[in-house]
């Protein structure tokens, strides 16, 4: 870290802890409980057009974008995760990637403006892969739990491939991985999509 990033940092945090103590410590606090966990809809709808399967349905894509957006919503940063028995170290989960996915989705907005003149959103299908063949970091060969993406494009991607919906298009069948049902089709072959 240079002196002029140590600066800019003792500056800010000296003026974050100075309102902290004016406005008491919940004041701190309070905005984060109550602060929900959006991305831009428009522009997570048209990244989920460019990164999910070109098989699925516009419905089907519709869901899939919904669902990352409740799983978003529900996301507890650095939560306590599960320990080994007898572990004395708890470990914790990742960060809230909503402000960082955030500032990602505003740069493929800029890229689309500064390369196109347009909005990401309205740019095509093969534009917009463009411009996230730039912006996006080969995170290696599997998806990373869709917490721990680097970038929202991945970690959509994430949510949606680990899904019982994904699971199902990929066998052309309705297996419904994940949820609960009897046993007594266990013995009989699950039955085709759209039947």
């Amino acid at each position: 870290m240079n002196d002029y990033d140590r600066r800019t940092f003792l500056k800010h945090a000296g003026a974050a802890v100075s309102a902290g103590a004016i406005a008491g410590p919940d004041a701190l606090t309070e905005p984060l409980k109550d602060a929900a966990r959006t991305l831009d809809p428009v522009l997570l709808r048209s990244l989920g057009d460019a990164v999910l399967p070109e098989s699925l349905t516009e419905e089907g894509r519709e869901a899939a974008v919904v669902a990352f957006e409740v799983w978003l919503a529900g996301f507890q940063p650095v939560a306590e995760l599960r320990h080994p028995y007898g572990g004395d170290v708890v470990p914790y989960g990742p960060p809230d990637p909503e402000p960082g996915w955030s500032a990602q989705l505003d740069a493929l907005n800029l890229a689309a403006g500064a390369r196109h003149g347009s909005s990401f959103a309205g740019l095509d299908r093969s534009q917009r892969r463009a411009i996230l063949d730039q912006q996006v970091e080969d995170e290696g060969q599997d998806f990373p739990l869709p917490a721990r993406a680097r970038h929202v494009a991945v970690g959509l991607m994430a949510h949606y491939f680990g899904s019982p919906a994904a699971n199902d298009l990929c066998y052309g069948r309705r297996i419904d991985r994940e949820t609960c049902r009897s046993t007594d089709g266990v013995s009989q072959v699950p039955p085709p999509l759209g039947a």
